[in-house]
C-alpha cells in the first residue's frame, strides 16, 4: 500500500517554527546570564580552590551562552531568508493574478471591439454634420426679414444716414427756441387808473393813493397782462 505523502510545510508554518526556536534559545541565553551573575557574586566571597571551581563553572556557562548566541544568529538568518522567500512568493502570485486579469481584460476588449463598426460610426458622424447644416439653413430662413430689398448700396445708405443726422440737428436747434405762446404779447398797455379826488370825512384820514378802476358792475377791474 502506497502511503500518501503529506503536503510540504508552507513558508508561514516554517517561519512560525523558526520564531519559536529563536524564542526558546533567547530564554536559554537569559538563564546563562543569570548563572554568570550568581558566579560573579560568589567569586567576590570565595578564595583559593573554591574560587577556581566557581571560575570553571562560569567558563562552561559562558561557552554554552556563546553556543546559544551562535545558534540564535543562524536561526535569525534562516528566518530572514524565509521571510524574503515568502515575500517573493506573494509577489509572484500577485503578478500572476495581475497578468491573468490583464489577459481576461484583453479578451473582453477584443470581443467588444469586434462589435464596433467603424464605417457605421463615420456614417453617423456624416449624418449628424448634415443635420446640423440643415438646421442652420432653417434658422437662417426663419430669421430672414420680409419686404427688405435684396440689394442695398452702402453708399446710398450712408448718404441717407447723413441726411437724417442733419435733420436731427435742425430739429434740435428749433427745440432750443422759445415757443410763440411764451413770447411777449403785442397787446397795448392798459390806461392808467383815473384819479378820483379824495373827499375829507371827519375822523377818517384821507388817502393820497388813486382809486382802482371799476368795471360796469362796480367791481375792481382785472389788470391787463403787461410786458415784464
Amino acid at each position: 500500500v502506497k502511503r500518501e505523502q503529506k503536503p510540504p510545510p508552507s513558508l508561514d508554518d516554517a517561519a512560525k517554527r523558526m520564531d519559536g526556536r529563536v524564542t526558546h534559545i533567547d530564554e536559554k541565553i537569559r538563564q546563562c546570564d543569570e548563572e554568570l551573575r550568581r558566579y560573579r557574586e560568589q567569586l567576590k566571597r570565595s578564595r583559593g580552590a573554591a574560587a577556581n571551581g566557581i571560575k570553571k563553572r562560569a567558563m562552561n556557562t559562558l561557552k554554552r551562552k556563546k553556543m546559544y548566541e551562535q545558534q540564535r544568529d543562524q536561526m535569525a538568518s534562516q528566518a530572514f531568508n524565509i521571510e524574503q522567500t515568502s515575500f517573493a512568493l506573494d509577489t509572484a502570485k500577485e503578478t500572476m493574478e495581475t497578468v491573468s486579469a490583464m489577459k481576461a481584460a484583453n479578451t473582453s476588449l477584443r470581443s467588444e471591439y469586434k462589435k464596433i463598426d467603424i464605417d457605421s460610426i463615420e456614417d453617423l458622424q456624416d449624418d449628424l454634420a448634415d443635420m446640423m447644416y440643415d438646421m442652420n439653413e432653417v434658422q437662417e430662413t426663419l430669421a430672414r426679414s420680409y419686404n427688405t430689398p435684396d440689394e442695398l448700396d452702402e453708399a446710398d445708405l450712408e448718404d441717407e444716414l447723413a441726411a437724417l443726422e442733419d435733420e436731427w440737428d435742425q430739429e434740435g436747434e428749433l427745440e432750443g427756441e422759445m415757443p410763440a405762446y411764451l413770447q411777449p404779447s403785442s397787446v397795448p398797455a392798459a390806461p392808467a387808473a383815473a384819479t378820483v379826488p379824495a373827499v375829507a370825512v371827519p375822523g377818517i384820514p384821507v388817502s393820497a393813493e388813486p382809486m382802482p378802476a371799476q368795471d360796469e358792475f362796480g367791481l375792481p377791474a382785472a389788470p391787463l397782462a403787461q410786458q415784464q
